[in-house]
């Protein structure tokens, strides 16, 4: 995709349904006695992977692009299947399918392509080991292919050293078929959609932040589960490119519709108004989730410094708030986000790459980096390494770049976003 300079952005957007969300509609739904009805789902590349697990598994699920019903059979409902479970590239898929198999009476096999094999699985391996599944890295480097047979499920206490809603996640959903109860803890609380959605689904959850920050969330086992209706908030991921151009882009206003804003969410939103931005709320409203319309208007973003307790609340914005970052006025320093490192690519090492590109001064840290800001972007070959939020992030900073912009591979975009680039087209007439 090649990408110009642009004098300004002006519409509206509805993005996408949350990714997150969409992938645990799907999975509670099949687990669930009766039928989920979704509406705004998600029909990406990583989405579309989870519905092909379950359907490997006997669970009818009928999709009409944005619209879907999963007919669910039940906590213990689910069928061996006839092959290995393709995963694509999504980890969340992965991690949260792992931990509703360990409770299952058959063995399955999950595997992905090449970048999702790679991605480190025993975070979750380690705790559903702990709770007496039977899971194991075919290749024994901690990676997919996972192995799961059947295992007897025993409740524990885990103590997660990392703020991870996929690892979390997993643990409960194995929870729901220990013979005891399930604790997690994390040191600050990860986004919270599966704890909200189980909760609707009937499970017995529950959650406490302890006064030094540290988030309990606690799950009993459940007899079963009950079939909900489910209207998906748009993705405040696929929202934060948009918001970013319109902050960035001279002259721009943009209205984004519906978007999710989930406070375990949204933290690029607190950093959005801390660099300066100018976004106005038209209005809150709250289904299964919280929801906004957001204004987003031209401004002069100054740095700002990114640690600590909201970073597990932007983790997936960072590549677009390096972008916001590069643009501001003066200095911004991103911290205690190692987990960048075990996304689809080493994003420390990805984003800095494509800012190098573009003429930025950028410093890889250990966990993060410092970027110093302020000068004029540069046009470049922009390598997207198959990640989508790369490959979205520097599309972003290709419309303030002097010259031309290419991104490599930016069809990767699909995984999360198949019409992004359509979407950014719509807002102006010289794109």
């Amino acid at each position: 995709m090649k990408l110009h300079p642009v004098s300004h952005l002006s519409g509206t957007v509805t993005v996408p349904g949350d990714k997150s969300i969409s992938h645990r509609c799907v999975m509670f739904g099949a687990i669930a006695k009766g039928t989920t009805e979704i509406i705004n789902f998600l029909p990406g590349a990583d989405c579309l992977s989870t519905i092909q697990c379950f359907r490997s598994m006997g669970i009818l699920i009928e999709q009409n692009l944005t619209k879907v019903r999963v007919h669910g059979n039940g906590l213990f409902g689910l069928h061996a299947p006839s092959g290995i479970l393709n995963v694509g590239n999504s980890g969340t898929t992965t991690r949260l399918l792992a931990g509703i198999l360990a409770g299952q009476s058959f063995m399955s096999v999950l595997s992905g392509d090449q970048s999702l094999n790679s991605r480190p699985m025993e975070r979750i391996i380690l705790p559903l080991t702990k709770m007496g599944a039977d899971i194991k890295s075919l290749k024994g480097n901690g990676c997919a292919p996972l192995q799961i047979a059947p295992g007897k499920l025993c409740g524990i206490e885990f103590h997660s050293p990392v703020s991870s809603a996929q690892v979390k996640s997993s643990i409960l959903l194995a929870g729901l078929y220990a013979d005891n109860k399930t604790i997690v803890t994390e040191p600050v609380l990860s986004r919270d959609h599966t704890e909200r959605m189980l909760h609707s689904f009937g499970a017995n959850i529950a959650s406490q932040i302890h006064l030094n920050g540290t988030a309990a969330i606690e799950i009993c086992p459940c007899s079963e589960l009950y079939a909900q209706k489910i209207c998906v908030p748009g993705d405040i991921s696929s929202a934060a490119y948009f918001i970013a151009a319109a902050l960035l882009v001279r002259d721009s206003e943009i209205l984004i519709r519906n978007v999710g804003i989930n406070p375990t969410r949204a933290g690029i939103l607190d950093v959005c108004l801390r660099m300066g931005a100018d976004i106005t709320f038209i209005k809150k409203y709250q289904e299964q989730e919280p929801m906004a319309d957001l204004l987003i208007r031209t401004s002069r973003l100054h740095g700002t410094t990114i640690e600590g307790a909201e970073i597990p609340t932007l983790i997936d914005e960072i590549p677009i708030i390096a972008v916001m970052a590069a643009a501001a006025e003066g200095t911004t320093v991103i911290r205690d986000a190692k987990e960048l490192k075990v996304k689809e690519t080493n994003r420390i090492a990805t984003i800095t790459a494509g800012l190098r590109s573009m003429g930025v001064d950028v410093i890889p840290t250990e966990d993060g980096m410092i970027i110093h800001g302020g000068h004029p972007l540069q046009g470049a070959f922009v390598e997207s390494y198959l990640d989508h939020r790369i490959a979205m992030a520097f599309s972003i900073a290709g419309l303030i770049a002097e010259g031309e912009t290419t991104i490599n591979n930016s069809s990767c975009v699909d995984v999360s976003y198949p019409a992004f680039f359509e979407t950014l087209r719509s807002l102006s007439s010289r794109f």
